[in-house]
């Protein structure tokens, strides 16, 4: 029953009035009280709260504004245990459609993927981000690559935000741990690579490097590493270490660009309980409920005599998840009680690649896990699966806070508070917060929530001017932002004020290259279970030479009778002037103006002609200019 040392809020908003109300699970067994806190995303204390009945669940804010975003953290005091429970709760919070720079560092295991690669790079640019790329070699040291990053750092502090390490980047291992009660032993910590002001001491002796963090930590640091994968104890091996690697970039890429449907739900397998308030599966209870809302997280059978169906592996590989906890005795390759395995039903790694565990965001707690340099690592495993797994941490020991993801920050948003977190951040025993073996395994800049893009983005020239269109996103979104750059590396200047409905799109500002590069997004007013806010969908790209044409293209006329009228439509690009002329057919009658000047707004101009029946016949014509 660990659930009991979390609190599992989710949230309901409305507009009008602004109000925020936040509900969570009853405890069960009689909580004496609740106590309510709220800051902004950024304070570092939580100043006074308000205290409610145990006997309460719900808690409306009226204090709020539509527009703004707040966190929340609620403590529950019981007999004999505490629990907290956190949300980042919005009503129509604002749009975040630029990131940063992301620092890419790819090993040289990896560079063979150029398509791949490249596609990775537009991905990035289109969710906001500003890529810079480093390839490094087998021979760099830790210390070689940090130079990299140090330097980019420092060139533009504000802007660097994130550290994305593809392929078997050199490994920083430090300290001397024993998280899991197995001997204090140095363990890998990416860590490293995200802080810009620490001193890590990098000798050779990895024991003289710091066991915690030495200062906080500046970047969201991830890391996609499939060396020394081979499927030990699969029937067949596994896909070489560039096609594990391939494989990630295509799963990436399906669910930034929402190829694949998941549902809002989340799979718990929780093997060793409260563990004298430890409580490590509290970080799969607490982190979902705001992600997924009450009733969809599902418990696996974890009990010696479960049914195969009803355990970890068996859901997991059935029907997709968003979210999974999974906590038992763990080897390097194999974690008890969540699979068919032995006596202990084990899950190898095997089973999870082989049979395809279907979750995209991944938490596990076992012994050895801390070390995933290991072969067949059970977390590193679990990003080599066909279908779904993109990212995969160590949660428990400390644990893990993740509730900013549920209105559109990145997950390496929350890896970064979480090896900055000292207490903030609570459950009722947080072992070894810092330590520098927490690590994010995948892409640290994947979201959340999906917005499906628009697509076959065109672009022609008219007069100097770039005009787009595309075709619809197939969510159903608010409108759409035009951005424009340079090059395809960018940086995009957003040329949209606010979205437009249209899928049409003239620019006719100043530019000082003729050769253009626009991006389009939808976006969306994302609904989840803790509020609302604008989400933007990828970025879908063109190309636009503003010199290569002055002529708008072929017109192609419509006619129709509309109740007594003649009503003509054609397509046009938006601020040009059109006329639509008319005359009979008796020879030498000219040409009229029929309508007037006509500026075009959209990809569709319709006039119509409420004089048609005057005429026996009647020829039309439409001009622009």
């Amino acid at each position: 029953m660990t659930w009991l040392y979390a609190v599992q809020i989710s949230a309901t908003v409305q507009t009008k009035p602004a109000e925020i109300t936040l509900n969570w699970e009853p405890d069960g067994f009689g909580a004496n009280d609740y106590v309510v806190y709220r800051k902004l995303k950024d304070d570092t204390n939580w100043g006074s709260g308000i205290v409610l009945p145990g006997s309460v669940t719900t808690f409306s804010d009226t204090s709020v504004s539509v527009g703004a975003a707040y966190e929340y953290q609620i403590i529950k005091h019981a007999m004999g245990y505490t629990g907290y429970g956190y949300i980042y709760a919005g009503i129509n919070a604002p749009l975040v459609d630029e990131r940063g720079t992301v620092l890419l560092i790819v090993a040289a295991d990896a560079v063979s993927l150029v398509g791949e690669l490249t596609r990775l790079q537009t991905d990035l640019t289109g969710d906001g981000w500003f890529v810079i790329r480093h390839d490094v070699s087998p021979d760099d040291n830790p210390a070689s690559v940090k130079a990299l990053i140090l330097n980019d750092y420092a060139a533009n502090p504000e802007r660097v935000q994130a550290v994305f390490l593809f392929g078997h980047v050199p490994i920083l291992i430090s300290g001397q741990l024993d998280y899991d009660s197995h001997g204090a032993r140095p363990l890998p910590a990416d860590g490293y690579y995200g802080d810009m002001t620490g001193n890590w001491s990098v000798e050779l002796d990895p024991t003289n490097r710091p066991s915690y963090l030495p200062a906080n930590v500046e970047l969201m640091v991830g890391r996609v590493d499939m060396f020394d994968l081979p499927g030990l104890q699969s029937a067949n091996p596994w896909p070489s270490e560039t096609e594990l690697l391939r494989r990630y970039l295509n799963k990436d890429h399906a669910w930034r660009h929402k190829l694949v449907a998941v549902p809002r739900r989340a799979l718990m397998a929780n093997r060793v309980g409260d563990f004298d308030g430890q409580a490590y599966a509290a970080s799969g209870y607490r982190n979902f409920e705001p992600f997924v809302g009450p009733g969809n997280i599902i418990e696996a059978d974890v009990s010696d005599t479960s049914p195969p169906e009803q355990r970890w592996i068996s859901l997991a590989t059935n029907s997709a998840w968003l979210w999974s906890y999974g906590c038992g005795g763990g080897q390097d390759d194999s974690i008890s009680a969540l699979g068919l395995h032995d006596i202990y039903n084990d899950v190898w790694s095997s089973d999870i690649v082989d049979q395809d565990a279907k979750v995209v965001f991944s938490m596990f707690f076992g012994s050895h896990f801390g070390d995933w340099t290991r072969t067949d690592n059970i977390l590193r495993s679990a990003l080599a699966t066909q279908s779904l797994g993109l990212t995969a941490c160590l949660a428990g020991i400390p644990h893990w806070f993740c509730h900013h993801m549920a209105l559109g920050e990145p997950i390496g948003f929350a890896a970064r508070l979480t090896m900055n977190n000292t207490d903030l951040y609570r459950n009722q025993s947080n072992a070894l917060p810092r330590a520098v073996f927490i690590n994010l395994l995948g892409d640290p800049t994947l979201r959340l929530d999906q917005v499906s893009p628009p697509s076959n983005v065109s672009a022609s020239a008219v007069k100097g001017a770039a005009m787009l269109s595309w075709s619809p996103s197939t969510d159903s979104v608010l409108g759409y932002h035009v951005y424009r750059a340079a090059s395809l590396e960018g940086p995009f200047v957003r040329l949209t004020g606010s979205p437009i409905r249209n899928q049409a799109f003239t620019d006719t500002t100043p530019f000082a290259a003729s050769h253009r590069v626009y991006m389009v997004r939808a976006i969306g007013l994302q609904t989840n279970p803790s509020g609302t806010y604008f989400n933007p969908s990828q970025g879908v790209f063109v190309d636009a030479d503003v010199t290569s044409s002055n002529a708008p293209p072929p017109i192609t006329l419509s006619l129709a009778l509309e109740a007594g009228s003649m009503r003509l439509e054609w397509n046009s690009q938006s601020n040009v002037l059109y006329r639509v002329e008319a005359k009979s057919q008796i020879k030498g009658d000219s040409w009229t103006n029929i309508s007037g000047e006509l500026n075009a707004y959209s990809a569709m101009t319709t006039f119509v002609d409420t004089n048609w029946t005057s005429y026996e016949s009647r020829l039309y014509r439409v001009v622009s200019h």
